[in-house]
């Protein structure tokens, strides 16, 4: 394995927007992480785990990336978030402060975090003061669809990724391997 690259300014990443890719290209960088011995953690939010594809992927990886899922399984609705999926959050929440002050961390992908706070499962304050905690040398990337302007103007980098053609469209559904 490659020697272990290591970052001294991490900066702040988010992947938006209503288009397709915005996990898959932090699992990417995730991927690139890794193959410079990098230490990574994903922590997904509003995901119980069991049957994404990513998941097996990773335990290969390791123990260079190490994926986390926090979630109910049960869908979450704007405004009627019950008190089992915002302690979920809340767990998901400590978790990823534990992993942005670890110093042997490299990368921290908080996944799907922005629908976490559209969703109202954690505030926009939580997660500006989360970022406030981060060591100075980390990478984090946020993921998910309506990522707050707040956090756009925090940002170092943000990609949105709009939907041009779905394949949903043609009743086409998600496939193993592909969307999941």
């Amino acid at each position: 394995m490659a020697e272990r690259e290591r970052l001294t300014q991490g900066l702040v990443q988010i992947y938006t927007g209503n288009g397709k890719g915005k996990s898959t290209a932090a699992f990417g960088l995730a991927l690139r992480a890794a193959g410079r011995n990098m230490k990574v953690v994903i922590i997904q939010f509003m995901k119980a785990g069991g049957g994404y594809g990513e998941e097996d992927a990773f335990k290969r990886l390791a123990p260079n990336v190490e994926l986390y899922s926090y979630g109910s399984g049960k869908w979450v609705k704007k405004g009627l978030a019950s008190e089992e999926d915002k302690q979920i959050a809340a767990k998901a929440m400590a978790h990823a402060e534990t992993a942005l002050m670890a110093s042997e961390n490299d990368i921290v992908v908080l996944d799907e975090i922005n629908n976490a706070l559209y969703f109202e499962l954690v505030t926009l304050d939580e997660v500006k003061a989360l970022l406030a905690k981060k060591l100075e040398h980390i990478e984090v990337v946020l993921t998910g669809r309506n990522a707050p302007q707040a956090l756009i103007e925090l940002a170092d980098l943000v990609t949105e990724m709009r939907e041009i053609k779905h394949p949903f469209h043609k009743g086409i559904n998600s496939r193993a391997g592909i969307e999941y």
